[in-house]
Order: C-alpha cells, then structure tokens, then sequence
C-alpha cells in the first residue's frame, strides 16, 4: 500500500505552499501596512483611520470576491483565471476609490491618504497588465506594502522581503503563476507603490 508524501496534500498539492499563499494573501498584507501606517501617522487615531483604510481596500474587496466565488463566477478568492481578474480588479478599485473620497472628505492623515492613492495606482498597473498577462497579484501587494512601510518606518522593514520571496515561491510552487509573472509583481508592487507613496506622503 503507497503512502501519500506528508508535504503534500491528496491532490499533490504542496501543503507548505498553500498554507503560505493563503495565510500572506494580498488583505493579509494590506490589514497589516493600513495599520501599521496608521499608527506611524497620527498613534491610535491613526490606527482609526487605518481600519477605515483596510474596510475599503481589504474587507468590502473579500466580500465581492466571495459572493462571485459563491455564484460561480470565478473559481476560488485567489481568481486564477486571468480573465475573471478583469472583472475583479475594477470591482476592488472601485471600492478603494470610494475609501479615498470618504477619507479626503473627513480630513484624514495625508500619510494615509497617500497609502490608499498608492494602493489604488498599483491597482490600475496591475490591470494594465492583465489585460495581457497573469502578473502576480501576491507578489505586487506584498512588496508594495513592505517598501511602503520602509519608506515610513526605515530601514528595518526591509528583512520581511523575505516573506516576498516565500510567497512568490508558493505562488509557483502551486503553478498558479511562472516565475516571471512573480519577478514582476515583485518589481511593480515597489516601483509603482513607493513611488507614488513618497510623491504623495
């Protein structure tokens, strides 16, 4: 009698990689820097702000895509198809864009404004793209994010790009995407984001 290999799970699939793609999936990430920035601009009012922040671009973003995974519009909360990401993406963007306005129209921190614009511009980037190729969303957030918080907070943020490459690995590990579309969401997160984050802040 053969013994399924304990890394991976019934299907083949690579146990570690799932646990990794799904734990440091993108609302992880943007949870994580909306309030880390919302602490480094204004303390506890600004962690305010950052929860404000993260219902926009993390929270109501989950909801859509569960209620169109429910219905069988695309497959699972990772949307693997390249296709269903078209229709996905919009449906985030326009919720960040609505954060922004609510935030801009109650005067929120600028460092914080700036995070969500940044968010938002890295957002039509990725559409950009995806209107030819499956760039990894993944790899994009969690860059983005870190460079961002680098940017606020220094250098000392810089080691989590560790957790980049282990998310990157499992995105390929689970062939969900090539190594080049990872390469680039790893380069576009930090370029578009940071730039625009340190223009704006």
């Amino acid at each position: 009698m053969s013994v399924k290999p304990r890394h991976t799970s019934p299907s083949g699939e690579s146990r570690p990689a799932r646990l990794i793609t799904d734990s440091l999936e993108p609302k992880t990430w943007i949870i994580a820097v909306t309030v880390l920035m919302g602490w480094h601009a204004d303390r506890l009012a600004g962690v305010g702000w950052g929860l404000v922040a993260a219902l926009f671009s993390a929270a109501v973003p989950v909801l859509f895509i569960k209620w169109g995974e429910q219905r069988g519009h695309w497959g699972d909360r990772h949307v693997r198809r390249r296709q269903d990401r078209l229709v996905v993406i919009p449906g985030i963007m326009a919720s960040v864009t609505t954060g922004i306005a609510l935030m801009v129209l109650l005067d929120a921190p600028n460092e914080m404004i700036a995070l969500i614009v940044a968010m938002l511009v890295t957002l039509i980037a990725i559409l950009i793209i995806t209107l030819a190729w499956k760039v990894s969303v993944h790899s994009a957030v969690s860059a983005g994010a870190i460079m961002m918080l680098a940017l606020a907070y220094g250098p000392w943020a810089l080691p989590a790009f560790l957790l980049v490459a282990l998310v990157g690995w499992s995105r390929v590990k689970l062939q969900d995407h090539s190594l080049a579309q990872v390469v680039v969401g790893t380069l576009l997160g930090p370029a578009v984001a940071g730039t625009v984050f340190s223009l704006l802040r």
